[in-house]
C-alpha cells in the first residue's frame, strides 16, 4: 500500500499518524479523510499528511488487512501534529519505540491527538499526567484504575487541552478532526471539509458521547424542522421559549428532546450556531463587530467578544487577523 504524500511546501503543517499492530482502521480513515485529502475546492491543501509505523508490515485490527509502504517511525520526529495509535486491546502495553516517539514529540512542543483508545497510548507515555482527557465510555473504569493522575472526562465527545487533544468513541474522531481544522483554518474551511465528508459541521466537544435515543421513537419528535428554522432566523432574538413554541411543545419537553437527540441544551446549541455564523461573517470580510453581533443574534459587540473568547479562545479582532479576507491561515502552534 504505497503512501501518497501531500507534496506541500516544506513549511506546511505536518500531520503524522502512527499506525501500530492491531490499530483500528476506522480512526485511521477519519484522520486520512480530514487531514490527508487534497482540497481542490479550497484552492490549496491544508496539511502535509503522512503515515508511519514501527514495522515495515503492520497487521491492522483483527487481521483484516496489512498496511505496508508507509514511512518508518522516524517520521514522527518531524510532526507538528502527531496522532497516536489506538486499538481495542487497551490492556496490552504499547511498544517502547512508539511511546518514546510520543515523548519526544511532546518535549519539542508538537500537538498530540488521541482518538478513542488513543488516550491509553498518551497516558502510557506519561504525557497526560495532571491533564484533561477523554476516552470511550466503556473503558472509563479501566482507564481510571490504570491512570489515576489523568483528569478523565467520560461524558464528552472530545477534550481540547491545548497541545493535547483526545476524542471519545470512533465517530468522535471526526468531530475532533473538524474541531482541529476549525482551530487551525477557521469556520469557513471547516464547513467546507464537513460538506465533503457529508458530516455535521460542528458538534461541540462538551456534548455527550451517546444519546438516549439515536432514532426518535416517533418521526414528528425529530428536532430537524425546528433546527432548520432556527438556523434561518439566527438574527432574531430567539429564546428557548420561541424554539419550544415553534416545535409545539413545552420548554421542558424541548429540553428533554435536545438532551436525548443532541446531547446538549437548546441554549447551548443556539449559542454555538450563532458563534459559527459570526465566524463565517468575519471570515467573509465583515469588519463591523456590532453588525456581526446584530446579524447573529448575539446583541452587542461586547457579548460577541466575551463569547468568542470563552468558546473559541480568540477575540473577534484576533479571529479576523487570523482568518479574515486576504489572510493565509496557518495552524496555530501547539498549546496556543
Amino acid at each position: 500500500m504505497p503512501q501518497e504524500s501531500s507534496h506541500l511546501a516544506s513549511d506546511a503543517h505536518r500531520v503524522v499518524v502512527i499506525v501500530d499492530e492491531n490499530s483500528n482502521p476506522f480512526e485511521l480513515g477519519c484522520a486520512t479523510e480530514v487531514f490527508g485529502l487534497r482540497r481542490p475546492e479550497l484552492g490549496r491543501d491544508l496539511y502535509d499528511f503522512r503515515l508511519c509505523s514501527p514495522e515495515p508490515r503492520t497487521l491492522m485490527r483483527d487481521g483484516f488487512f496489512t498496511l505496508t509502504g508507509v514511512a518508518g517511525l522516524e517520521a514522527a520526529d518531524a510532526a507538528d501534529t502527531l496522532i497516536v495509535p489506538n486499538r481495542p486491546d487497551v490492556e496490552v502495553p504499547r511498544r517502547t519505540a512508539v511511546l518514546d516517539a510520543i515523548r519526544r514529540a511532546h518535549a519539542r512542543g508538537a500537538r498530540l491527538v488521541g482518538f478513542c483508545s488513543g488516550a491509553f497510548t498518551l497516558a502510557e507515555a506519561g504525557v497526560l499526567d495532571g491533564r484533561r482527557a477523554t476516552a470511550h465510555w466503556q473503558w472509563a473504569d479501566s482507564f481510571r484504575a490504570r491512570f489515576p493522575s489523568v483528569r478523565l472526562e467520560t461524558d464528552v465527545l472530545f477534550v481540547d487541552d491545548g497541545d493535547i487533544l483526545t476524542a471519545a468513541g470512533s465517530a468522535a474522531a471526526l468531530d475532533l478532526g473538524l474541531h482541529i481544522v476549525r482551530r487551525d483554518h477557521g469556520a469557513e474551511v471547516a464547513n467546507s471539509v464537513s460538506r465533503r465528508l457529508v458530516f455535521a459541521a460542528h458538534r461541540d466537544g462538551g456534548q455527550r458521547q451517546f444519546v438516549e435515543r439515536p432514532v426518535p421513537e416517533v418521526p414528528d419528535e425529530s428536532l430537524a424542522p425546528v433546527l432548520a428554522w432556527a438556523q434561518e432566523h439566527l438574527d432574531a432574538p430567539l429564546t428557548v421559549s420561541d424554539l419550544a413554541a415553534r416545535a409545539s411543545v413545552s420548554a421542558a419537553t424541548l429540553h428533554r428532546r435536545f438532551q436525548a437527540q443532541l446531547g446538549t441544551t437548546p441554549l447551548a446549541w443556539l449559542t454555538g450556531e450563532r458563534l459559527a455564523l459570526a465566524c463565517r461573517l468575519i471570515e467573509r470580510g465583515e469588519s463591523r463587530f456590532e453588525t456581526v453581533a446584530r446579524h447573529t443574534g448575539l446583541g452587542t459587540a461586547a457579548n460577541l467578544r466575551a463569547l468568542m473568547r470563552r468558546r473559541i479562545g480568540l477575540t473577534p479582532l484576533q479571529y479576523r487577523h487570523r482568518f479574515g479576507p486576504g489572510q493565509a491561515p496557518t495552524p496555530r502552534p501547539a498549546g496556543s
